[in-house]
C-alpha cells in the first residue's frame, strides 16, 4: 500500500500459504495481532524516542499553561490593594474562626486539549495512549501545585512583575522547542526512527479514516459518546462543587479565613497529578501483559474516579468543625479523579481516533455547564448557610457523578466505531 508521500506501508505479516506467514525481510520489530491491536514482542524502545519526547514537550506545555493561569491568582494579591472598608460576608455561627483554606482556581476550558487529542491520534500506539497521554496531561496538575507556592516566593522576595516575566520567558523558550522537535505526524517528524515510524503507523492503519468530511450525523447518533458527555458532565460537576464550592462552605459554615495557604492550595493537586502518572501506567499494563479490553479499563477507571469523589463529597457534609479531615477529603477526592484521565477522558481516541479533537470539543462544551449551573443552583439552596442546606447540595452532586458513572459503565465502548474508519469497518483496539 503507497502513501501520498510514495512511502511502502506493507503489513509485517502476508499470507504466502494457507495457514502459513512469511515475514518480510525488512521487517523492524515482530509483531503478534491481538483484539487489542498489534502486540510487539521487541518493543521499540521508550527512551528518547519521538512518541515519549512528544508526551514530555506536552508535558511541560501543560505545565506552563496552568502555571500562566495560576500565577495571576498569587499575584493579584500584591497587584492590588485590598479594601477593608468592604463588609465581609455573613458567615455561620456554627464552628469557631480560624485561619488560611483551600483556595483553589477553577479547571478552565479551551482549545488546548482538543488539539492535543488530534496529535495523539496520530502518534499513540493503541496499547501505549493510556501512557503517553496521562504523562502529557499531567503537566496541568504539577504546573498548579508547582505555580501556586513559587509564585508566592517570587511575589514575597521580588516583586509582583516577575511571576510573569519569568514564566512568560519559560512558556516562549517552550514554544521555541515544540516548533523544532514536534511534527504532526510520525511521517513528516524529522529525527524518528524507521522501527519507531513503523511500528506507530501499523499499530493506527486500521483505525484512522481518509474521509475527507466528517461524519457529523452518526457521530451525534453514537451512545458510545453520548457515555462520554455524561461521564463528562457529570465529572465536572462534582468536580466544580468540590474545588469551587467546597471553600466556600469551608469558610461560611467552618468559618475558615479566605487567605491563601499554598502548601494546602497545592495538596490535592499533587495528589491527582500523582494518581494521573501511576493510572496511566497501570492501565496499559492491564491492557497489555493481562490481556484486559479496552473497555473494561475505561470503564473500571472511570468507576473508581467518580464514585470515588463522589463518596468523599457526601462525607464533607458530616465532618462538623473538623478542617483537618476537610482538608484530607478534598485532597483524597482530588486523588481518586485523577484515575478518570485513564477512563472516560481518553476514550474519544478509542471510539474515533481521526475525530478525536472533535469529539473531545463536543464532551467538554457539554461539560463547561456545571461550572455555570451548578454555582447558581447552590446558592440558591443555601439561603441560611446551614449545614443542612449545603448537605443537599453535596448530595446532589454526588447523585449526578453516580449517575454518570453508571451511565458510562453500561455504554461506553472501547472499539473504534463504525463511522470512525473507511468503509464503515468495526475495528477492535
Amino acid at each position: 500500500m503507497e502513501t501520498e508521500e510514495g512511502e511502502d506501508r506493507t503489513p509485517l505479516l502476508k499470507e504466502s500459504q494457507p495457514g502459513t506467514a512469511t515475514v518480510l525481510s525488512n521487517m523492524p520489530l515482530k509483531s503478534e495481532l491481538t483484539v487489542d491491536g498489534p502486540k510487539t514482542t521487541n518493543q521499540v524502545p521508550a527512551c528518547c524516542s519521538a512518541r515519549y519526547n512528544l508526551a514530555l514537550l506536552a508535558f511541560f506545555g501543560f505545565f506552563l499553561l496552568y502555571a500562566l493561569r495560576v500565577n495571576l491568582s498569587v499575584a493579584l494579591v500584591d497587584m492590588v490593594e485590598p479594601n477593608t472598608s468592604l463588609a465581609k460576608n455573613t458567615t455561620s455561627s456554627v464552628c469557631p474562626e480560624h485561619s488560611s483554606t483551600i483556595n483553589v482556581p477553577r479547571n478552565t476550558t479551551g482549545v488546548t486539549f482538543p488539539a492535543m487529542h488530534s496529535m495523539w491520534s496520530s502518534w499513540a500506539p493503541p496499547l501505549e495512549r493510556s501512557k503517553l497521554l496521562s504523562i502529557s496531561y499531567a503537566g496541568a496538575q504539577l504546573g498548579t501545585v508547582v505555580s501556586l507556592p513559587l509564585s508566592g516566593l517570587i511575589c514575597y522576595y521580588m516583586n509582583w512583575v516577575y511571576v510573569f516575566y519569568i514564566f512568560g520567558a519559560l512558556g516562549v523558550l517552550w514554544f521555541f522547542f515544540w516548533m523544532w522537535l514536534v511534527s504532526d505526524t510520525p511521517e513528516t517528524h524529522r529525527s524518528i526512527s524507521h522501527a519507531e515510524r513503523e511500528y506507530i503507523l501499523s499499530s493506527l492503519k486500521d483505525q484512522l479514516s481518509t474521509q475527507k468530511s466528517v461524519p457529523w450525523r452518526p457521530m451525534l447518533e453514537s451512545l458510545p459518546l453520548w457515555a462520554i458527555v455524561v461521564a463528562h458532565f457529570s465529572y465536572n460537576w462534582t468536580f466544580y462543587t468540590l474545588l469551587t464550592l467546597l471553600p466556600t462552605y469551608m469558610k461560611e459554615i467552618l468559618r475558615f479565613d479566605a487567605e491563601e495557604n499554598g502548601f494546602l492550595s497545592a495538596l490535592p493537586y499533587f495528589g491527582c497529578w500523582l494518581c494521573i502518572i501511576l493510572s496511566g501506567q497501570i492501565a496499559d499494563y492491564l491492557r497489555e501483559k493481562q490481556n484486559f479490553s479496552t473497555v473494561c479499563v475505561r470503564k473500571c477507571f472511570t468507576l473508581i474516579g467518580m464514585i470515588g469523589p463522589a463518596v468523599f463529597l457526601v462525607a464533607a457534609g458530616f465532618i462538623g468543625c473538623n478542617y483537618a479531615l476537610a482538608v484530607a477529603f478534598v485532597t483524597i477526592s482530588t486523588t481518586l479523579g485523577g484515575f478518570c484521565t485513564s477512563g472516560y477522558s481518553i476514550n474519544h481516541l478509542d471510539i474515533a481516533p481521526s475525530y478525536a479533537g472533535i469529539l473531545l470539543g463536543i464532551t467538554n462544551s457539554f461539560a463547561t455547564i456545571p461550572g455555570m449551573v451548578g454555582p447558581v443552583i447552590a446558592k440558591n439552596l443555601t439561603h441560611n448557610n446551614t449545614v443542612e442546606e449545603w448537605q443537599t447540595v453535596f448530595y446532589i452532586a454526588a447523585s449526578i457523578n453516580l449517575f454518570g458513572a453508571i451511565f458510562f459503565a453500561l455504554f461506553a465502548s472501547g472499539e473504534v466505531q463504525d463511522w470512525a474508519v473507511s468503509g464503515y469497518h468495526l475495528h477492535r483496539n
